[in-house]
């Protein structure tokens, strides 16, 4: 078994994910990283391998597909001997008002953000719990405290991955593992790069530091919570909104 830690990070290819990789990484991670697209994937694979250093394996995973996501995690699992840290990233909207809602944009989210981080967190279980020690981090968000309309799904999605790893947080405590989850408020994305000037002026109105914030403000709370200082903090959800919701 490598001497180096070992980190795996859902839904890395660009954003929030990719930071969180690249922190990692700094940190002296081995990484495993998965994206929605082997080209996009590699891309941000090859970046952070050539910035720190460290083996990065990449690939194309479809999270929402129990068997990709749990071979996924096994095979990292496998190929480091080890997997100190499960960071699970990955995640879409498909928003709609309620009445309007289709049962497939309904499914898709479940699947890809709530589903998909049981499934590699139980995957994730027999290596570390073989080893006494790991580190799972979900990333939730803002509105699973404070809703949000039109979105009735993704709160959903976010209000049950907080959840189950306060129940997971539980569950494993004795065993050396500890569950954590980190609330995003608006972060700097391309997605909120698209809103135009109004709609950013209007969101940031609405947060006391009077900022965005930014993905790198994210992977800090995530390395962190990955780090040797947060031993004693398990079953939390840790706010990282500049104050726009407490």
């Amino acid at each position: 078994m490598s001497d180096v830690k070992t980190a795996l990070v859902t839904g890395a290819s660009r954003g929030i994910g990719f930071v969180v990789a690249s922190k990692l990484a700094e940190a002296g991670y081995h990484l495993a990283i998965c994206g929605t697209t082997q080209t996009t994937i590699d891309k941000a694979a090859g970046k952070i391998r050539d910035a720190n250093g460290v083996e990065v394996i990449a690939q194309a995973v479809d999270v929402s597909d129990r068997d990709q996501i749990q071979g996924f995690v096994k095979n990292t699992a496998k190929h480091f001997g080890r997997l100190d840290v499960l960071v699970n990233n990955a995640g879409i909207t498909r928003d709609n008002i309620s009445m309007r809602m289709k049962a497939e944009e309904w499914d898709a989210v479940i699947d890809t953000n709530l589903s998909s981080v049981f499934n590699a967190m139980q995957a994730a279980l027999r290596p570390m719990m073989k080893a006494r020690n790991g580190r799972i981090i979900n990333i939730s968000s803002v509105v699973a405290g404070m809703g949000n309309p039109g979105q009735l799904n993704y709160c959903a999605s976010k209000g049950g991955v907080e959840a189950m790893t306060r129940s997971l947080a539980r569950e494993i405590g004795s065993r050396g593992i500890t569950v954590n989850a980190v609330a995003p408020g608006f972060i700097a994305t391309d997605m909120t790069a698209d809103l135009g000037e109004d709609a950013h002026a209007q969101l940031t109105s609405q947060i006391p530091l009077g900022r965005l914030g930014q993905p790198e403000d994210i992977a800090s709370a995530v390395c962190f919570l990955a780090s040797d200082a947060a031993g004693y903090i398990t079953g939390q959800v840790l706010h990282v909104n500049g104050g726009m919701y407490m």
